[in-house]
């Protein structure tokens, strides 16, 4: 009843065909030649036969185990198993597709899947076990992996979703509900066209025509609608899923919702535009201010040579008043930029990161990375577009500053003592740095160390904001070689200050 292995067994003489093959020797070729285990026990487990395969696998040899106990496979705190399962033999049950674990040789514990059959005598009483054992190491590495990528693929911020080369929805993660609003149940067999406006659903046919043809869709910005009808910025990479030919038979898809990066891009435009126009207000306003002195005093003059009680005298006085009154409103539009809407409270660390979002790409390319350390735990009431000027103001310097790559820190915190009671915000670069006898005047509007580069006001600006809204915005810079850089620490109060609005139009605010 013992199966040796031979790895070299002698050929049959005499046969010609099957039929004239022991019907026993044909059975002990294909149990032999078995890519799986195939073992045989007596019921109090010790082993019958043991297959060439069951040698790869366990590492002993059929003279090493056969006639030793089963258990000498199996781990000590299983061995309760084996005693079950021979119970269930006994009763003329089979185990099927069973997995547990064994040991090898070289003590190796390892995944397996085992049937086990009874084996009956003439009589039809069991008298022992076959057990086909197959190693699952490999499909439980395949499945600890697919499993590792499905949590990531579930647990991603974005949204994750595949589907087949006619638009059908064959996957859909929980970053595509929170996103999308719908729940996988409402998707999957559903058409992507879903999500798309109507007057956009001719790029599905476009994106869908390169994937057959093996193209790949990267970063493409459009828009999309979630479960509530509302339409919204979306930014999407698409790649062909191939099968084991080489066949495109779908597409995956990775979308990012960016309305509130597209938000901010349309802040800091409309500031850049503000500060634009700011610059050339201010530069008229300063024209017009030379002249207006020097009509000033040519009617002091005047006034002082014609007699006082007369006509000429009070003429000339209300001129000098209106003229003053003009140059009071050429002075006023120095302070180009104001804005009316009313202050709200604003995690800092938000309005940072929605800054750096928007120069993400632009740092990438010029090989500038960055470390943000945020500790703000409070709110502060600011006006959202004033800071956004601001910090865009200040990082947008540094990047310029960073031409052949560096590295900026972005850090927050609360600070709350005798003398100041708010957000500090220190924004450090690893850039050319300012030399010491510019860095007193970087406050000045219109100087610039950027030649063509600058227009002299950001800085300005960011002071005048900051100044009003009763903060603090100091710098300090190196250029020593190996050392260089500069840091800006601003520091923003939690109240915004008691100013009257009278005051407040004096003001200045860039």
């Amino acid at each position: 009843m013992t199966f040796e292995h031979n790895p070299s067994p002698e050929p049959l003489q005499g046969v010609t065909d099957a039929a004239d093959l022991d019907p026993r020797l044909h059975l002990a070729a294909i149990v032999d030649t078995s890519e799986d285990p195939i073992i045989s026990e007596k019921l109090d487990g010790k082993i019958l036969s043991w297959n060439a395969a069951a040698a790869r696998v366990f590492g002993y040899r059929a003279d090493e185990i056969v006639g030793f106990s089963i258990l000498k496979l199996i781990p000590p705190e299983l061995h309760g198993e084996e005693e079950s399962v021979l119970q269930r033999v006994r009763e003329g049950k089979k185990i099927e597709h069973y997995e547990t674990v064994r040991i090898r040789k070289n003590g190796e514990v390892f995944p397996i899947s085992i049937t086990i059959s009874p084996i009956r005598d003439r009589n039809g009483i069991t008298v022992a076990a076959s057990t086909i054992a197959r190693d699952i190491s490999d499909k439980k590495r395949a499945d600890e992996s697919r499993f590792r990528l499905s949590a990531v693929v579930d647990s991603a911020d974005d949204a994750i979703i595949s589907k087949d080369l006619n638009g059908i929805v064959r996957t859909w993660n929980k970053g595509a509900s929170r996103i999308f609003g719908y729940g996988a149940e409402e998707m999957i067999g559903q058409s992507i066209l879903k999500l798309i406006p109507n007057e956009l659903r001719h790029e599905e046919e476009q994106i869908l025509r390169k994937l057959r043809a093996g193209e790949r869709v990267e970063h493409y910005e459009t828009k999309r609608r979630r479960k509530n009808g509302e339409v919204f910025d979306i930014s999407v990479t698409i790649s062909p899923i191939c099968d084991e030919s080489g066949n495109v038979i779908g597409a995956s898809k990775i979308a990012r919702d960016i309305s509130d990066k597209k938000q901010v891009e349309k802040i800091l435009v409309q500031s850049e535009k503000l500060a634009a126009t700011g610059r050339m207000a201010a530069t008229i306003a300063h024209e017009i201010n030379n002249p207006l002195e020097s009509l000033m005093n040519v009617i002091y003059l005047a006034r002082q040579n014609c007699p006082p009680e007369g006509r000429v005298h009070a003429l000339l006085l209300t001129a000098e008043e209106e003229l003053e009154r003009v140059s009071h409103i050429a002075r006023q539009t120095l302070g180009y930029y104001r804005d009316t809407g009313a202050p709200t409270e604003n995690f800092v660390h938000e309005l940072l990161e929605n800054v750096l979002g928007v120069y993400q790409s632009k740092m990438l390319a010029m090989g500038i990375s960055v470390d943000s350390r945020f500790n703000d735990l409070q709110k502060v009431l600011v006006s959202k577009g004033e800071m956004l000027q601001v910090f865009s103001n200040v990082i947008a310097n540094s990047i310029d500053a960073m031409r052949l790559g560096g590295f900026l820190s972005v850090s927050t915190r609360n600070i709350m003592d005798l003398s100041s009671d708010g957000i500090q915000v220190e924004i450090r670069d690893t850039g050319t740095g300012i030399a010491q006898e510019n860095l007193g005047r970087v406050f000045e509007p219109f100087f610039t160390t950027k030649g063509e580069l600058g227009t002299g006001i950001g800085l300005w600006v960011a002071k005048q904001l900051i100044t009003r809204r009763g903060g603090q915005i100091s710098i300090s810079s190196s250029t020593t070689s190996g050392n260089s850089g500069t840091t800006v620490t601003i520091l923003i109060p939690f109240a915004f200050p008691s100013v009257s609005l009278e005051s407040k139009d004096e003001l200045l605010v860039g």
